[in-house]
């Protein structure tokens, strides 16, 4: 992992702009970052969307234990009252 050092001004609204090589690399279509506040320094980290979908293989439903699937459906109606 490489270092790269930059100085940025901000202006007056506390604004500043980002490295466009850094947005283009990090953000990947999105346009939000989370700021993490600490005493003396932000740390900047792109906002993405994890796909949970790699830690799981399949899902499991437990229908099993659910038996006859016709007296499921009737109680389900029977207490939804549908």
């Amino acid at each position: 992992m490489s270092v790269e050092i930059e100085v940025k001004k901000v202006d007056a609204q506390g604004r500043l702009i980002l490295p466009s090589d850094w947005r283009e690399d990090q953000l990947k279509g999105s346009n939000e970052v989370y700021v993490i506040k600490r005493k003396g320094y932000l740390k900047i980290v792109p906002k993405r969307k994890i796909g949970l979908g790699k830690f799981f293989d399949r899902a499991d439903l437990d229908v099993d234990a659910i038996g006859e699937w016709k007296d499921f459906e009737r109680a389900r109606a029977e207490k939804h009252g549908t």
